[in-house]
């Protein structure tokens, strides 16, 4: 018997791919183009604490994504969160304005990740030119969706393969770094590194957090497929918590290896080859420019996989909503042949495409690094409708659905949620000054806001809350009820 309400997708991915899903997820081009910026942030190779306060950041807010999908496991992930959880009081508006955020950031990461891999690409053809760049990163995009274009099993085993490219790539990163490591490059801190009491640390304590959350994003794919996972009270609160653990590990590794073979002045300075590819320029400065070659290949297969699978998790978010009549009812509709969302996937990659483009151009005149600054307001934007409103959440369902199935509870409630809370409070609150004459706090603030007034508009259209009664469905507690009662006797 089902334990969820019916979405008319195959539970198909199991403990081992889900794992493997976020894995991919979490560690595509990221660590590989971000390295220099957290070396920016913190001045020196003490940014190794920023991959450790992101991995925690990572781990309390897992907590939260594992209690959430555990106990409501739809497609869709943030989308049912907030709708069960917030229903009482505002009606459709928080769902509505999270898959209205999502629809703009899920895209713009993935344009992060096409941007970084165009950018490594670039090692391997340093000849190639703005406008072949373009090309090559719209080109990437289209492949993606062509390989999403199948039954989601398939998907699985090629999830699973690009998940050991990966592997390999970081794997052979790291071997290089540490058979030519220099203790005294990874280790040696400039004079004054860590002054807690003055603010331009905590700027750069801030900045360097925002970057490795970031790297750290992706650990919640599986949530957003929770219609399509089996055993999903078991399966999910597991791939959650695995993948961090696993991807905190290797990021360490891999950022102290580093700094152990690249100075990290080398990093900050634009001439040099490590401020672009810095994993390129390890594999050279170690193994030879054959190897840095062969493995820049990897990493350019490990950036695909990761959009591959942001896409993958994302297109699943609108689909959720539109059956629910939260969204637009085309964003429903599943692929006759292949039960996938198809809109979803569609409109989620060309947003991706446009992003990459727009980025490259506008961001190559920028003061501040345009990876850098998308990082920032993707967080920011992050932060209001899904991060904190989740947090919220998971006490909101405790209190207003007790009786609701929880196979997995947060542990030591609600200390991991007040120290997530706070994270992403300081992400937030720092964006501004980390990042002066961008305004990513006012950006974050209009868009919620335009998202609101689409769903006054949306609202009065349909009908619904404040133009028309609440509908408390408690659509999980109620699938949950009917299940657990009693057949009547002489029933068959």
């Amino acid at each position: 018997m089902s334990d969820t309400p019916t979405t008319g997708l195959s539970r198909k991915i199991g403990l081992f791919q889900a794992t493997a899903i976020n894995m991919s997820q979490m560690c595509g081009i990221g660590p590989f183009v971000t390295i220099p910026l957290m070396v920016a942030a913190f001045g020196g190779p003490q940014a190794v604490i920023g991959w450790i306060v992101g991995a925690l950041l990572a781990l309390v807010d897992g907590l939260v994504w594992a209690e959430l999908g555990s106990s409501l496991p739809g497609s869709g992930g943030t989308y049912v969160y907030l709708r069960e959880a917030f229903q009482y009081r505002t009606g459709r508006l928080m769902p509505f304005l999270f898959v209205w955020t999502a629809m703009l950031f899920i895209p713009l990461i993935m344009s992060t990740g096409v941007q970084g891999m165009v950018q490594y690409l670039g090692y391997l053809w340093p000849s190639m030119t703005t406008g072949q760049g373009d090309v090559v990163g719209i080109a990437v995009v289209a492949l993606v969706i062509l390989l999403l274009w199948r039954k989601v099993e398939n998907i699985g085993r090629l999830t699973v393969a690009m998940w050991a490219v990966m592997i390999l790539a970081v794997t052979v990163v790291i071997i290089a770094a540490f058979t030519h490591f220099s203790p005294s490059m990874a280790f040696t801190w400039p004079a004054h590194a860590i002054q807690l009491t003055h603010g331009a640390f905590w700027i750069g304590f801030a900045s360097g957090l925002t970057i490795g959350i970031y790297d750290y994003l992706g650990y919640n794919t599986t949530a957003y497929m929770g219609g399509e996972i089996k055993d999903p009270g078991r399966v999910m609160p597991r791939s959650i918590i695995w993948a961090i653990v696993a991807i905190m590990g290797i990021y360490l590794l891999l950022q102290v290896g580093v700094l152990g073979v690249v100075h990290w002045q080398d990093m900050l300075d634009p001439n040099n080859v490590a401020s672009r590819s810095v994993a390129s320029a390890v594999l050279e400065r170690t193994f030879g420019r054959t190897t840095a070659d062969v493995v820049t290949v990897l990493i350019l297969v490990t950036a695909f996989a990761s959009v591959f699978t942001g896409l993958l998790g994302g297109s699943r978010v609108p689909f959720d909503a539109a059956r629910d009549g939260v969204f637009f009812r085309s964003f429903g509709k599943l692929h006759p042949k292949h039960n996938f969302p198809v809109l979803g996937l569609v409109s989620m990659g060309v947003v991706t495409a446009a992003a990459f483009v727009v980025a490259r151009h506008v961001g190559a005149s920028a003061t501040h690094p345009p990876l850098g600054v998308l990082i920032t307001l993707l967080t920011t934007v992050m932060v209001i409708i899904q991060a904190l409103a989740q947090i919220a959440a998971v006490t909101v369902l405790r209190r207003r659905q007790p009786n609701l199935a929880r196979p997995y509870k947060m542990i030591l409630y609600p200390l991991p949620s007040i120290v997530a809370a706070v994270g992403w409070l300081a992400i937030y609150g720092y964006a501004d000054k980390a990042n002066p004459g961008v305004h990513p706090i006012e950006w974050s603030l209009a868009w919620v806001a335009l998202g609101v007034a689409a769903y006054l508009i949306w609202s009065r259209v349909e009908k619904v809350w404040p133009f028309g009664p609440k509908e408390i469905t408690e659509q999980y507690l109620t699938a949950q009820e009917q299940q657990t009662e009693p057949t009547p006797a002489g029933a068959r």
